[in-house]
């Protein structure tokens, strides 16, 4: 049924707005700082704090500048504090620019094989235009990540540094997505016409012209590189002409196979995998696969993980109930339903079902607090840079984990077989519209 709005419900709305002398009082208050600031609780900065009963030792940390690389800053996150506790190295970092450069390589050739998949259906197609969207992003998963650094390797920082279109993603973005879809209508006009040939012709000349791109913003990949560090005790370590995969299986001590990654998507059905197969971004690697399971699953590996010494890969919605220059991240932060005067409280299914939440963000977990096997809170690894929260590091409560943490990715041994077994069946594919994207 419409409602077409009239002048007299304007009126009332007015009157009754103006009837509590409180609500200029807000007003003022809201209108002056914003109403995140004005809602801000400082309850929140009495209950957390930033000691923590098991802790890594970390140091520095990393920042993907403008650009959405989370994913991929926060698994090199977790691969080079394996690297620093077996090489006694915590400060070593690794080039997160040469994975992007085969990222995108290996994204765009999946996509030229989605798109000729598809080319019988439709260009407003849901599926067909959800994979012409995915080109506009530099986002990602840990699975993505994974198969990358499983195929080409790592290298230290020093051997492809930054450079300004990988720390400020947006121009390439656009370039890479307006190339690939023209690209999408030249291979589905070949494929409609039957010509194989020509297909698979000019998905090689479109993708040695993705490298060409990917050269000339980013810069083309080592091939060898000398390593060369000092340690923590200060001793000098140099091993020459190492290929990124040589350096990788070395030095890394991360073997992803060992790994699975937990979810809790309370929109989906509890127990079963999920595979979120349109993020799959290495033909042949790693696929996308979460095993969503109850909340408790998660923390309770995510504080084993940590107190064997290892970093846990988590997927979240940072944007909610979070606060840059503190760092703290608490579902009672910011009291904007007591500000304004409403109820926008749903359940995390609720959320993930309308929108409302989405695992927008990735970061590591490298410290917690336990108390007699009650979770006080968590210590966060940002790749924000060091002038967000504590030098870069965050403090989560438990509460927060609980409400906006969707997946954690832990090692195999940190989870009940009866969980683990569900590997073993088949996976729920997921459309490229879900929720958990």
């Amino acid at each position: 049924m419409s409602h077409k709005l009239n002048l007299e419900e304007i009126a009332e709305f007015s009157r009754g707005f103006n009837a509590d002398p409180k609500n200029q009082a807000i007003a003022r208050a809201a209108g002056r700082s914003g109403v995140i600031e004005a809602s801000w609780n400082p309850e929140v900065s009495r209950r957390l704090n930033r000691t923590f009963s098991v802790e890594l030792d970390t140091d520095n940390v990393t920042n993907q500048e403008r650009s959405g690389r989370c994913w991929l800053f926060s698994t090199l996150n977790v691969v080079r504090h394996n690297f620093g506790a077996k090489n006694k190295a915590k400060n070593f970092t690794f080039s997160q620019a040469y994975n992007y450069f085969w990222d995108k390589i290996e994204r765009a050739n999946y996509f030229y094989d989605r798109i000729i998949a598809t080319a019988d259906r439709p260009l407003d197609d849901r599926t067909v235009r959800g994979y012409l969207d995915w080109t506009t992003t530099d986002g990602g998963q840990w699975h993505m990540a994974a198969s990358v650094i499983a195929k080409y390797g790592v290298v230290p920082s020093y051997a492809m540094p930054e450079s300004f279109n990988s720390n400020h993603s947006d121009a390439l973005n656009m370039v890479l997505s307006d190339k690939q879809k023209k690209d999408a209508l030249t291979l589905r006009k070949l494929v409609q016409a039957g010509d194989e040939a020509a297909v698979e012709a000019k998905r090689k000349e479109f993708l040695a012209e993705i490298y060409k791109i990917m050269a000339i913003a980013v810069g083309e990949p080592p091939k060898t590189f000398d390593l060369e560090f000092r340690d923590d005790d200060k001793h000098y370590h140099l091993e020459k002409n190492l290929t990124p995969v040589e350096f990788f299986n070395k030095y890394c001590d991360t073997d992803f196979d060992d790994y699975v990654v937990l979810a809790n998507a309370p929109d989906h059905e509890l127990n079963r995998v999920l595979h979120l197969g349109f993020e799959d971004n290495v033909a042949g690697g790693l696929p996308n696969l979460f095993v969503n399971v109850p909340m408790e699953y998660l923390e309770d590996a995510t504080v084993k993980m940590l107190q064997s010494g290892r970093a846990v890969w988590f997927g979240n919605d940072v944007l909610r109930q979070m606060d840059r220059k503190t760092g703290f991240m608490d579902p009672d932060l910011y009291k904007l339903d007591d500000l304004l005067g409403i109820d926008t409280a749903m359940t995390k299914a609720e959320r993930l079902a309308t929108g409302v939440g989405m695992s927008s963000h990735d970061m590591a977990i490298v410290g917690v607090d336990v108390d007699h096997g009650e979770i006080r809170q968590w210590k966060v690894e940002n790749s924000w840079g060091d002038k967000s929260g504590a030098k870069g590091y965050f403090v989560m409560s438990n509460d927060w984990f609980r409400e906006y943490v969707y997946e954690v990715t832990v090692k195999k041994e940190f989870v009940p077989k009866q969980i683990l077994d569900l590997l073993e069946t088949e996976p729920v594919e997921l459309n490229p519209w879900d929720s958990l994207i």
